[in-house]
């Protein structure tokens, strides 16, 4: 037995030494929904075997009956001869794999190199990722996530050189126990054994980390403090797995340092509706088509040095309309009443007009800069920002 083990390790560190090991992959930082059983492979044992069967020994031991197949890289019962999910027909097995969490994929990806490849199909995660970040996940950012990975691996190459011995030790472990492929066969299908870096997989996992942080808006920022009730601004987020909640940095205003808000909900939050950044004026187009009784959002900022806001509001009728829908005229006038019914009668944000020809930005340092609009045809938005209305009626 000792004879057996002083073999193993020197043809272990022999084998080491003559290896030229590439880099560890991007992607394996961000698989942290992976299983358990990752972690208690990492033996001598399963190292020895894996080295043994490299240099084509004769004779591989068994483990409880349990032998190694080379043609689907996974172990089966000979003694029994159980069927193999590999062996199940290719829609049957398709089925099975879309009815997996995303960490019931990962475990299944490391089973075999046929499994791993069909458990990072973009079809697959594409599912995960539209059910679970669909509703916050924009444009804006995925064009981020893209340049972070270009970033990333533009940093990497740079980097690039002779690995440490521990980061080959580390590789080696990493290749034998989570692919279970041969070492000879690893760097020969790299293309199969690294997940690439514009996949949705890669995307959801570096989500799902928190590492990512990536544009969207917030509803009542600040923990809803009253200078923003039932407005949504611009923030970069941060998803935190452990509390299911996000934190939140919002751009400074004017002098301000940047806003930090941390344990934000799911429910505050919003993909942009456009690609209208926060210090551009977004050009109105539904202008012409306003009615009282119509709901819309309006940019708006206390000075030029703030980034806009979207604010909630409705259409109102003019001074000289008595309401009557009969004899309502207010469609057909230049100016347009804009009404934020969260204050009170009185107020000086209660009420504004703008004008329907040549709306840009108006207002004046005291009472801020009204932006462009928004009409909202959603019922799903109407009713989020009706949700969103404050206990008391604003000052």
């Amino acid at each position: 037995m000792l004879l057996y083990f002083f073999i193993s390790c020197f043809s272990f560190i022999l084998f080491l030494n003559s290896v030229s090991l590439k880099p560890f992959p991007l992607w394996a930082t961000e698989m942290r929904l992976l299983s358990l059983w990752f972690w208690k492979d990492l033996s001598i044992f399963s190292i020895s075997a894996s080295i043994k069967n490299t240099f084509k020994f004769s004779t591989i031991p068994s483990l409880n009956n349990m032998a190694f197949t080379s043609k689907l890289d996974h172990f089966v019962d000979e003694s029994c001869g159980e069927m193999s999910v590999l062996d199940l027909p290719e829609l049957v097995l398709e089925c099975i794999l879309e009815k997996l969490p995303p960490s019931g994929l990962c475990s299944m990806a490391g089973v075999c190199s046929s499994l791993r490849d069909r458990c990072m199909s973009d079809h697959l995660w594409e599912k995960h990722m539209t059910q679970k970040w669909g509703r916050i996940i924009g444009p804006a950012a995925y064009r981020k996530w893209q340049w972070h990975m270009a970033t990333r691996k533009d940093s990497t190459n740079l980097k690039q050189g002779k690995p440490k011995l521990w980061m080959k030790l580390f590789s080696i472990v990493q290749s034998l126990s989570w692919f279970r492929l041969k070492v000879e066969d690893s760097y020969n299908q790299k293309s199969s054994s690294s997940l690439p870096v514009d996949s949705i997989m890669s995307w959801y996992l570096a989500l799902e980390s928190g590492r990512f942080w990536f544009p969207a808006q917030v509803y009542n920022r600040e923990n809803g403090h009253v200078g923003f009730m039932l407005s949504c601004y611009d923030a970069e987020l941060s998803y935190d797995p452990r509390t299911d909640s996000f934190q939140a940095r919002y751009p400074p205003h004017g002098r301000r340092v940047i806003a930090i808000e941390h344990g934000v909900p799911w429910e505050r939050l919003r993909a942009p509706p456009n690609d209208t950044t926060p210090h551009d004026l977004h050009i109105s187009d539904c202008l012409n088509e306003l009615h009282p009784g119509d709901h819309i959002e309006i940019q708006w900022r206390r000075n030029k040095e703030f980034p806009y806001g979207w604010w909630y509001g409705v259409v109102g009728h003019l001074e000289s309309c008595d309401g009557n829908e009969n004899f309502c005229r207010c469609h057909n006038s230049d100016t347009v009443v804009l009404e934020f019914n969260q204050y009170t009668p009185g107020s000086r944000w209660r009420k504004t007009t703008i004008s329907r020809k040549d709306h840009r930005e108006e207002g004046n340092e005291a009472d801020g800069f009204y932006g462009g609009i928004r009409k909202l045809k959603s019922e799903e938005e109407i009713s989020t920002w009706k949700r969103l209305w404050p206990v008391e009626v604003l000052e």
